[in-house]
């Protein structure tokens, strides 16, 4: 008799956005007459920039002459975009990666919920509270997160960093010594960014006490101060301790395209083992590679006309973050995040808890957030707001929010 991976019980019914679509689906099923505003969900809403829309039609020509035309894509991606990356995203920063230290996948939430698999289930996880729910359910299915308490909604193998008001929503040291941890900035959900020094004091840390930190840099292009690293490999020493995870999704609009890259540095080893070689045999074993389609796309980011598209896009994303976060303050609530990420991160009125907010937001006002505590106990009495919606939409959610 086969036998199933009981660690999948362990987990919440649904996935946090899936659970608030099936609310919101409800709803607007018992009340078509209602516009709903969604502002949850992290999903762009601006159209592809003419600069990539140009290099995919190109790249569908291609694939229709039997002269150019692409099979397979080669394990670590193709080499254009690799070098693309590491020549923009990387050398031009200062940081010393190569283009055969870049790995291109369809997502960076697929690779962090992946990278997980190189590393042994005896090693213990550390995450920010709140956090982006994929780290720690990817754990928790690969048996590595112990047992849930539901009263205080923890893993008994996870060591939780709380992110509070009291530290700028920003986590400190952890008391208890990990082996694995995850850290995203500027952060999803907060909406907080971490200075040069400070991530520079988790590099010397991990390095110290021989942990690897997953740093999931996917909002990068939304960093406004002059402070604010756009990589990990800004810090000294971090090819010895790091991983970094990127997306095209936030920055260019590929949430239904779906590209990234994660990069793992070859002087990253454990013992005599590099993880660059594990993540290498993971990656060519269990994935085909993204199309070459969308890694032409993918390219089209970095040319002069992409980037000034997409220079436009970012900033009509965090005109709504600054219409939200000055709005909502202007109402008399107690909000963050905004100024170097697409999400504001504000408290409940009233005492209310996070999923109170919610209902209450959808029932009178219509408009769709996300609740704190679905991303951890340090999220209950909280609420998060996306940028990503138009404009217009933005405008009339918080005149919405303003009047209730």
């Amino acid at each position: 008799m086969y036998k199933i991976n009981e660690n999948y019980l362990k987990l919440p019914e649904s996935y946090l956005f899936s659970t608030i679509a099936k609310k919101v689906n409800a709803y607007g099923a018992a009340n078509p007459d209602k516009k709903i505003i969604r502002l949850g969900i992290g999903d762009v809403t601006q159209p592809l920039a003419p600069a990539i829309i140009q290099a995919l039609h190109d790249a569908v020509d291609e694939m229709g002459r039997a002269e150019t035309f692409r099979g397979y894509a080669p394990d670590l991606g193709y080499e254009f975009l690799r070098k693309a990356i590491a020549e923009n995203d990387y050398k031009a920063r200062g940081c010393n990666i190569a283009a055969d230290e870049i790995f291109i996948s369809d997502g960076a939430k697929c690779d962090s919920g992946n990278i997980q698999e190189i590393f042994s289930t005896d090693n213990r996880i550390a995450v920010c509270d709140p956090v982006y729910p994929v780290y720690v359910d990817s754990n928790v299915m690969a048996g590595r997160a112990g047992a849930f308490d539901k009263l205080k909604g923890t893993w008994s193998n996870v060591v939780y960093m709380p992110c509070t008001a009291d530290n700028g929503f920003t986590p400190e040291l952890p008391g208890e010594t990990p082996d694995l941890i995850y850290l995203c900035f500027p952060n999803n959900p907060t909406g907080a960014a971490i200075t040069g020094r400070k991530l520079q004091e988790w590099v010397d840390y991990a390095c110290r006490v021989g942990a690897v930190i997953i740093y999931d840099a996917a909002y990068e292009a939304y960093i406004s101060e002059p402070d604010i690293p756009h990589s990990i490999f800004e810090c000294e020493g971090a090819r010895n301790c790091a991983i970094e995870l990127r997306s095209f999704s936030k920055n260019a609009g590929f949430t239904g395209v779906r590209l990234g890259f994660t990069v793992v540095p070859k002087d990253l080893r454990c013992g005599g083992t590099a993880l660059h070689s594990l993540w290498a045999r993971r990656h060519g074993t269990k994935y085909n590679g993204a199309p070459y389609i969308v890694q032409r796309a993918g390219e089209a980011v970095y040319s002069q006309e992409g980037k000034e598209q997409l220079k436009k896009q970012v900033a009509y994303y965090m005109n709504n973050a600054k219409y939200i976060y000055h709005g909502l303050r202007e109402a008399g609530y107690t909000v963050s995040g905004g100024v170097n990420a697409p999400y504001i991160w504000l408290k409940t009125p009233d005492g209310m808890t996070s999923w109170e907010f919610f209902d209450r937001l959808l029932e009178t006002v219509h408009v769709v957030g996300t609740p704190g505590s679905g991303f951890g106990p340090s999220g209950e009495g909280y609420f998060r707001l996306t940028a990503f919606g138009s404009y217009e939409n933005t405008v009339e959610a918080v005149d919405r929010i303003k009047g209730m």
